[in-house]
């Protein structure tokens, strides 16, 4: 039985969260984001996006004794993302005013920014065991099909095998220009969201301690 994937898992966990959200709501009213429960959201929020930017890419880049499939992680990195943004926008209490209501904005940005990158993703061709082909992979195989289809015994099998391993080869270029794309804006706009989250941090911290 295939295990449900980290946007399933963030889905069905964000629906748990806003649930107990709303009943905590209808009790005790919305709380504060300077309360303790807003202060909760925000620090377990913020924490999780702060994994969500490092770890994934930490295993991306390492070379020797990676621990778990790249596949794992990405689903973790999806889960960390969308449910971590979630936090934070409860944690802001309908306030898009000020710093925490440009950080509400620019977290809500990247989420978007993050699903995205992750449609692009699944565009890329892959085998039925979910490893991704490479391009000279894909090209030899075209090219084997090519030439069973140009041959006597030609059949519509092998004619239909070429058509899709020519739709894969596109896929394949649309993907990758689209994540060259995607990354020339998602990184930055990460950046951007944590210089803000930081500033946001400082200036909390700034205001709840250094002026009492």
């Amino acid at each position: 039985m295939r295990r449900p994937d980290g946007l399933v898992l963030a889905l069905v966990t964000v629906a748990a969260v806003v649930g107990l959200y709303a009943g905590y709501v209808q009790t005790a009213g919305t709380p504060a984001a300077s309360g303790l429960v807003g202060h909760a959201l925000g620090i377990i929020g913020f924490l999780m996006m702060l994994m969500t930017e490092t770890l994934y890419s930490l295993r991306k880049r390492a070379m020797h004794r990676p621990r778990g499939s790249m596949r794992a992680w990405l689903g973790f990195h999806i889960f960390t993302g969308i449910v971590g943004s979630s936090l934070v926008v409860l944690h802001a209490a309908g306030s898009f005013r000020g710093l925490a209501g440009a950080l509400t904005v620019m977290t809500l940005i990247v989420v978007a920014s993050g699903f995205v990158g992750r449609y692009i993703y699944t565009a890329v061709p892959r085998t039925v065991d979910g490893v991704i082909l490479e391009a000279q992979e894909l090209a030899r195989q075209l090219d084997a099909a090519r030439e069973g289809a140009a041959g006597a015994a030609a059949t519509k099998q092998a004619t239909a095998r070429m058509r899709e391993l020519e739709r894969q080869m596109g896929a394949l270029r649309w993907a990758r220009r689209g994540m060259a794309t995607w990354h020339a804006v998602h990184v930055p706009l990460g950046m951007a969201l944590f210089v803000l989250a930081f500033t946001h941090i400082g200036a909390a911290v700034y205001y709840a301690t250094l002026l009492r």
